[in-house]
């Protein structure tokens, strides 16, 4: 049962508490997400790049990023919960979080360590499915289902999708019955404005993009957004980030390692926009 909301009036904006959640026992057809984390730490740290964002910001200085590690996590019900604790633990401590997961049901339990400190949270999802099956094969916490389990549980006040192409009558059903806002990739424009309001959380599923920029992902869906898209939307972004995760790298599919370089960048853009975040 999710606690009442805790006040957040007291939370520093400062260092960015980057954790790594390895799971991906609820992926619907490969594995492979689990092994994500440490290799988008290596491709942050390889020596072919330096840790400076296109903000301006080192992500290298100890004042900007804290890499608290990789959780370890039990399976089923157990896992989701030591990850909805350790949230909220580190949010207890205070500063934003960036995610690395691991499957997009990690992000599930995230949330609701999340709404016990913000109940008016926005979230900003990139993605090429919505992730709003009721359930997927009979698995109710299916990487295919977070956002219903999110939006069932008024975890969040709005949740606007973009990038989508993969829309089943069902899941027209269900974006409707939540009141998700979805813009499908063939609609997007490179100057979207979103008129967003904090506190903001931000998912980014790898597979939001176009294949063949981001290899590295057990769904290939051809018509997705380039890295320069995003990345401008997330210097665009106005709102207060409290929060954000990387989500559905699969090592175990990539090609040079170019995706794990693409989430690198990403992360670096994103922990620079949460330092630069108006309170």
């Amino acid at each position: 049962m999710k606690d009442s909301h805790i006040s957040s009036k007291n939370r520093s904006t400062g260092i960015v508490q980057l954790i790594g959640i390895p799971s991906d026992e609820n992926s619907s057809y490969l594995k492979g997400c689990a092994l994500g984390p440490p290799k988008i730490r290596e491709a942050l740290h390889c020596g072919a790049a330096n840790l400076y964002s296109e903000l301006g910001i080192d992500i290298g200085d100890e004042s900007a990023l804290r890499d608290l590690g990789d959780l370890e996590i039990e399976s089923g019900q157990a896992g989701f919960d030591q990850i909805e604790t350790h949230i909220t633990e580190r949010l207890q401590e205070g500063g934003p979080i960036l995610s690395l997961g691991g499957d997009h049901a990690v992000t599930y339990p995230i949330i609701r360590g999340f709404s016990r400190y913000y109940p008016e949270l926005t979230i900003l999802q990139f993605d090429a499915h919505s992730d709003t099956y009721e359930d997927f094969e009979g698995n109710p916490l299916s990487h295919a289902s977070p956002f219903a389990r999110i939006m069932e549980e008024k975890l969040a006040s709005r949740l606007i999708q973009v990038g989508i192409r993969t829309l089943t009558d069902h899941i027209r059903v269900q974006n409707t019955r939540y009141g998700i806002e979805v813009i499908e990739a063939q609609h997007f424009l490179p100057d979207l404005e979103l008129n967003l309001s904090g506190p903001l959380y931000i998912s980014f599923d790898l597979d939001v993009l176009e294949p063949g920029l981001a290899p590295g992902v057990s769904h290939y869906e051809p018509g997705g957004l380039t890295v320069r898209n995003l990345i401008d939307m997330i210097h665009r972004i106005q709102a207060p980030v409290v929060g954000a995760d990387i989500v559905e790298y699969n090592p175990t599919r990539d090609v040079s390692d170019l995706t794990a370089m693409v989430a690198a960048k990403l992360l670096k853009e994103l922990a620079a926009k949460m330092i630069n975040s108006p309170l």
